[in-house]
Protein backbone atom coordinates (compact mmCIF):
# COMPACT_ATOMS: atom_id res chain seq x y z
CA UNK A 1 0.00 0.00 0.00
CA UNK A 2 1.33 3.44 -0.94
CA UNK A 3 2.04 5.88 1.86
CA UNK A 4 -0.68 8.24 0.62
CA UNK A 5 -3.22 5.40 0.67
CA UNK A 6 -2.11 4.40 4.17
CA UNK A 7 -2.54 7.94 5.46
CA UNK A 8 -5.99 8.25 3.86
CA UNK A 9 -7.13 4.91 5.28
CA UNK A 10 -5.87 5.90 8.71
CA UNK A 11 -7.82 9.16 8.47
CA UNK A 12 -10.99 7.25 7.51
CA UNK A 13 -10.62 4.77 10.36
CA UNK A 14 -9.78 7.47 12.88
CA UNK A 15 -12.97 9.31 11.90
CA UNK A 16 -14.86 6.03 12.34
CA UNK A 17 -13.42 5.61 15.85
CA UNK A 18 -14.29 9.19 16.80
CA UNK A 19 -17.81 8.81 15.46
CA UNK A 20 -18.32 5.62 17.45
CA UNK A 21 -17.39 7.37 20.72
CA UNK A 22 -19.98 10.10 20.22
CA UNK A 23 -17.47 12.67 21.49
CA UNK A 24 -16.51 15.99 20.01
CA UNK A 25 -13.09 16.06 18.40
CA UNK A 26 -11.80 18.20 21.26
CA UNK A 27 -13.09 15.74 23.88
CA UNK A 28 -11.71 12.78 21.92
CA UNK A 29 -8.26 14.36 21.71
CA UNK A 30 -8.27 14.88 25.46
CA UNK A 31 -9.34 11.31 26.13
CA UNK A 32 -6.57 9.73 24.10
CA UNK A 33 -3.94 12.17 25.36
CA UNK A 34 -3.46 14.08 22.11
CA UNK A 35 -3.22 17.81 21.45
CA UNK A 36 -6.30 19.17 19.71
CA UNK A 37 -4.09 20.80 17.09
CA UNK A 38 -2.43 17.44 16.36
CA UNK A 39 -5.81 15.78 15.87
CA UNK A 40 -6.90 18.56 13.52
CA UNK A 41 -3.75 18.10 11.45
CA UNK A 42 -4.24 14.32 11.23
CA UNK A 43 -7.82 14.77 10.03
CA UNK A 44 -7.03 17.54 7.54
CA UNK A 45 -7.77 16.69 3.90
CA UNK A 46 -4.25 17.46 2.71
CA UNK A 47 -2.44 15.67 5.53
CA UNK A 48 0.33 13.37 4.28
CA UNK A 49 1.77 11.99 7.50
CA UNK A 50 0.93 9.33 10.05
CA UNK A 51 1.01 10.06 13.79
CA UNK A 52 3.82 9.08 16.09
CA UNK A 53 3.85 5.56 17.52
CA UNK A 54 2.95 6.94 20.96
CA UNK A 55 -0.16 8.58 19.50
CA UNK A 56 -1.20 5.42 17.66
CA UNK A 57 -0.73 3.40 20.85
CA UNK A 58 -2.83 5.87 22.83
CA UNK A 59 -5.70 5.66 20.35
CA UNK A 60 -5.48 1.87 20.14
CA UNK A 61 -5.41 1.20 23.88
CA UNK A 62 -8.05 3.78 24.75
CA UNK A 63 -10.52 2.83 22.01
CA UNK A 64 -9.80 -0.92 22.03
CA UNK A 65 -8.70 -1.29 18.41
CA UNK A 66 -5.45 -2.60 16.98
CA UNK A 67 -2.71 -0.40 15.58
CA UNK A 68 -2.58 -2.67 12.54
CA UNK A 69 -6.26 -1.97 11.85
CA UNK A 70 -5.76 1.78 12.25
CA UNK A 71 -3.04 1.90 9.59
CA UNK A 72 -4.66 -0.64 7.25
CA UNK A 73 -2.44 -3.65 7.89
CA UNK A 74 -5.39 -5.63 9.21
CA UNK A 75 -9.10 -5.77 8.46
CA UNK A 76 -9.88 -6.91 12.00
CA UNK A 77 -11.64 -3.95 13.59
CA UNK A 78 -12.61 -2.98 17.13
CA UNK A 79 -11.48 -5.36 19.87
CA UNK A 80 -9.18 -7.10 17.40
CA UNK A 81 -6.12 -6.31 19.47
CA UNK A 82 -7.39 -8.43 22.35
CA UNK A 83 -6.46 -5.70 24.80
CA UNK A 84 -9.55 -5.73 27.01
CA UNK A 85 -8.58 -5.86 30.64
CA UNK A 86 -10.51 -7.00 33.66
CA UNK A 87 -12.95 -4.13 34.13
CA UNK A 88 -12.80 -3.91 37.93
CA UNK A 89 -10.01 -4.87 40.28
CA UNK A 90 -9.84 -4.70 44.08
CA UNK A 91 -6.53 -3.53 45.51
CA UNK A 92 -6.49 -4.47 49.23
CA UNK A 93 -4.03 -3.57 51.96
CA UNK A 94 -4.50 0.19 51.64
CA UNK A 95 -4.67 1.36 55.26
CA UNK A 96 -4.48 4.99 54.21
CA UNK A 97 -5.22 6.95 51.02
CA UNK A 98 -1.52 7.88 50.82
CA UNK A 99 -0.23 4.86 48.94
CA UNK A 100 2.68 4.29 46.57
CA UNK A 101 0.27 2.79 44.04
CA UNK A 102 -1.27 6.22 43.53
CA UNK A 103 2.14 7.68 42.70
CA UNK A 104 2.75 4.87 40.20
CA UNK A 105 -0.65 5.30 38.56
CA UNK A 106 -0.08 9.04 38.30
CA UNK A 107 3.30 8.51 36.64
CA UNK A 108 1.70 6.09 34.17
CA UNK A 109 -0.92 8.72 33.33
CA UNK A 110 1.65 11.36 32.36
CA UNK A 111 0.17 13.50 29.61
CA UNK A 112 -3.43 12.78 30.60
CA UNK A 113 -5.70 15.03 32.61
CA UNK A 114 -6.02 13.75 36.18
CA UNK A 115 -9.23 14.36 38.14
CA UNK A 116 -8.95 14.03 41.89
CA UNK A 117 -11.28 14.14 44.90
CA UNK A 118 -9.02 13.84 47.98
CA UNK A 119 -9.99 12.41 51.35
CA UNK A 120 -8.96 15.67 53.06
CA UNK A 121 -6.71 18.16 51.26
CA UNK A 122 -4.74 17.60 48.02
CA UNK A 123 -1.59 15.68 48.95
CA UNK A 124 0.75 17.69 46.75
CA UNK A 125 -0.27 20.89 48.61
CA UNK A 126 0.32 19.51 52.11
CA UNK A 127 3.12 20.58 54.42
CA UNK A 128 5.29 17.96 56.06
CA UNK A 129 3.59 18.70 59.39
CA UNK A 130 0.15 18.01 57.95
CA UNK A 131 1.27 14.73 56.38
CA UNK A 132 2.84 13.61 59.66
CA UNK A 133 -0.32 14.61 61.53
CA UNK A 134 -2.65 12.77 59.15
CA UNK A 135 -0.73 9.59 58.47
CA UNK A 136 1.27 9.28 61.67
CA UNK A 137 -1.76 7.63 63.28
CA UNK A 138 -1.64 4.67 60.88
CA UNK A 139 0.56 1.97 62.40
CA UNK A 140 1.19 0.39 58.99
CA UNK A 141 2.00 3.64 57.18
CA UNK A 142 5.55 4.97 57.04
CA UNK A 143 5.30 8.79 57.44
CA UNK A 144 8.64 9.24 55.66
CA UNK A 145 7.33 7.31 52.66
CA UNK A 146 4.18 9.45 52.66
CA UNK A 147 6.36 12.55 52.62
CA UNK A 148 8.38 11.22 49.70
CA UNK A 149 5.22 10.46 47.75
CA UNK A 150 3.81 13.92 48.37
CA UNK A 151 7.06 15.56 47.25
CA UNK A 152 7.17 13.33 44.16
CA UNK A 153 3.62 14.32 43.18
CA UNK A 154 4.53 17.98 43.50
CA UNK A 155 7.68 17.64 41.41
CA UNK A 156 5.78 15.67 38.77
CA UNK A 157 3.21 18.44 38.58
CA UNK A 158 5.90 21.11 38.33
CA UNK A 159 7.17 19.37 35.20
CA UNK A 160 3.72 20.00 33.67
CA UNK A 161 3.38 16.45 32.35
CA UNK A 162 -0.27 16.36 33.35
CA UNK A 163 -3.12 18.68 34.12
CA UNK A 164 -4.74 18.08 37.49
CA UNK A 165 -8.24 19.13 38.47
CA UNK A 166 -9.14 18.76 42.15
CA UNK A 167 -12.53 18.98 43.84
CA UNK A 168 -13.13 19.48 47.55
CA UNK A 169 -16.13 20.70 49.45
CA UNK A 170 -15.74 24.30 50.54
CA UNK A 171 -16.86 23.20 54.00
CA UNK A 172 -13.88 20.81 54.26
CA UNK A 173 -11.42 23.64 53.58
CA UNK A 174 -13.18 26.01 55.98
CA UNK A 175 -13.35 23.27 58.61
CA UNK A 176 -9.59 22.73 58.30
CA UNK A 177 -8.91 26.42 58.86
CA UNK A 178 -11.11 26.41 61.99
CA UNK A 179 -9.55 23.21 63.32
CA UNK A 180 -12.75 21.16 63.15
CA UNK A 181 -13.28 17.42 62.83
CA UNK A 182 -10.06 15.48 62.39
CA UNK A 183 -8.13 18.76 62.66
CA UNK A 184 -9.27 19.61 66.19
CA UNK A 185 -5.92 18.57 67.73
CA UNK A 186 -3.88 20.44 65.11
CA UNK A 187 -2.38 23.67 66.39
CA UNK A 188 -3.20 27.01 64.85
CA UNK A 189 0.39 27.59 63.71
CA UNK A 190 0.35 24.37 61.69
CA UNK A 191 -2.92 25.47 60.08
CA UNK A 192 -1.47 28.91 59.28
CA UNK A 193 1.56 27.26 57.69
CA UNK A 194 -0.67 24.97 55.62
CA UNK A 195 -2.89 27.79 54.37
CA UNK A 196 0.18 29.83 53.43
CA UNK A 197 1.62 26.90 51.48
CA UNK A 198 -1.64 26.28 49.65
CA UNK A 199 -1.84 29.93 48.62
CA UNK A 200 1.71 29.85 47.25
CA UNK A 201 1.32 26.56 45.38
CA UNK A 202 -2.10 27.39 43.93
CA UNK A 203 -0.55 30.54 42.51
CA UNK A 204 2.57 28.74 41.24
CA UNK A 205 0.88 25.74 39.65
CA UNK A 206 -2.16 27.39 38.05
CA UNK A 207 -3.46 26.70 35.40
CA UNK A 208 -1.97 23.18 35.18
CA UNK A 209 -3.37 22.60 38.68
CA UNK A 210 -6.96 23.77 39.18
CA UNK A 211 -8.82 23.47 42.47
CA UNK A 212 -12.63 23.63 42.55
CA UNK A 213 -14.73 23.84 45.71
CA UNK A 214 -18.33 22.62 45.77
CA UNK A 215 -21.04 22.96 48.39
CA UNK A 216 -21.42 19.68 50.29
CA UNK A 217 -25.02 20.58 51.09
CA UNK A 218 -25.98 19.75 47.50
CA UNK A 219 -23.14 17.52 46.28
CA UNK A 220 -21.25 14.55 47.68
CA UNK A 221 -18.31 12.46 46.56
CA UNK A 222 -16.19 9.63 47.87
CA UNK A 223 -12.42 9.99 47.41
CA UNK A 224 -11.51 9.10 43.85
CA UNK A 225 -8.97 9.72 41.12
CA UNK A 226 -9.50 9.47 37.38
CA UNK A 227 -6.15 8.94 35.66
CA UNK A 228 -7.17 10.15 32.21
CA UNK A 229 -8.28 7.27 30.03
CA UNK A 230 -5.94 4.85 31.81
CA UNK A 231 -7.97 3.97 34.91
CA UNK A 232 -10.18 5.34 37.66
CA UNK A 233 -9.63 4.55 41.34
CA UNK A 234 -12.10 4.84 44.22
CA UNK A 235 -10.85 4.70 47.81
CA UNK A 236 -13.34 3.09 50.18
CA UNK A 237 -11.09 2.70 53.21
CA UNK A 238 -8.44 -0.02 53.50
CA UNK A 239 -8.83 -0.82 49.80
CA UNK A 240 -9.04 0.65 46.32
CA UNK A 241 -11.55 -0.24 43.63
CA UNK A 242 -9.71 0.12 40.32
CA UNK A 243 -11.81 0.55 37.18
CA UNK A 244 -10.19 -0.19 33.83
CA UNK A 245 -13.13 -0.22 31.44
CA UNK A 246 -13.86 2.88 29.42
CA UNK A 247 -17.50 2.75 30.46
CA UNK A 248 -16.66 2.94 34.16
CA UNK A 249 -14.08 5.65 33.55
CA UNK A 250 -16.65 7.69 31.63
CA UNK A 251 -19.19 7.45 34.46
CA UNK A 252 -16.68 8.54 37.10
CA UNK A 253 -15.44 11.33 34.84
CA UNK A 254 -19.03 12.53 34.44
CA UNK A 255 -19.46 12.47 38.23
CA UNK A 256 -16.34 14.61 38.58
CA UNK A 257 -17.47 17.00 35.87
CA UNK A 258 -20.79 17.39 37.69
CA UNK A 259 -18.85 18.44 40.81
CA UNK A 260 -17.01 21.05 38.75
CA UNK A 261 -20.23 22.41 37.28
CA UNK A 262 -21.62 22.73 40.80
CA UNK A 263 -18.50 24.45 42.19
CA UNK A 264 -19.24 27.56 44.22
CA UNK A 265 -15.57 28.60 44.24
CA UNK A 266 -13.70 28.48 40.92
CA UNK A 267 -9.89 28.04 40.76
CA UNK A 268 -9.01 31.74 40.36
CA UNK A 269 -11.04 32.53 43.49
CA UNK A 270 -9.62 29.76 45.68
CA UNK A 271 -6.61 31.88 46.63
CA UNK A 272 -8.93 34.70 47.77
CA UNK A 273 -10.79 32.25 50.01
CA UNK A 274 -7.56 30.86 51.46
CA UNK A 275 -6.26 34.35 52.13
CA UNK A 276 -9.50 35.23 53.90
CA UNK A 277 -9.23 32.11 56.06
CA UNK A 278 -5.59 32.93 56.83
CA UNK A 279 -6.52 36.45 57.89
CA UNK A 280 -9.15 35.03 60.24
CA UNK A 281 -6.42 32.93 61.87
CA UNK A 282 -4.05 35.89 62.05
CA UNK A 283 -6.73 37.71 64.02
CA UNK A 284 -7.09 34.77 66.41
CA UNK A 285 -4.89 34.29 69.49
CA UNK A 286 -1.99 31.88 69.06
CA UNK A 287 -2.75 28.43 70.45
CA UNK A 288 -1.05 25.08 70.45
Amino acid sequence: MKRRDTVELFRTRLLEVIDRTGLTRSAFAERVGMDRSTLSQLLAEGNDRLPRVETLAGIASTEQVSIDWLVGLSQEGPLGANILKQSVQVEPDAPSPADQRLARWQAEAAGYKIRYVPTTLPDLLKTDRIIAYEYGQFATVDPDQSLEQSHAKLELQRRSESEIEVCNSVQAVEGFARGEGIWRDLGIEARREQLTRMIALCDELYPAFRWFLYDSRNRYSVPLTVFGAKRAVVYVGQMYFVFNSLEHIRHLTKHFDDLIRAAVVQPPAVIDLLQSLLRSLDDAPTAT
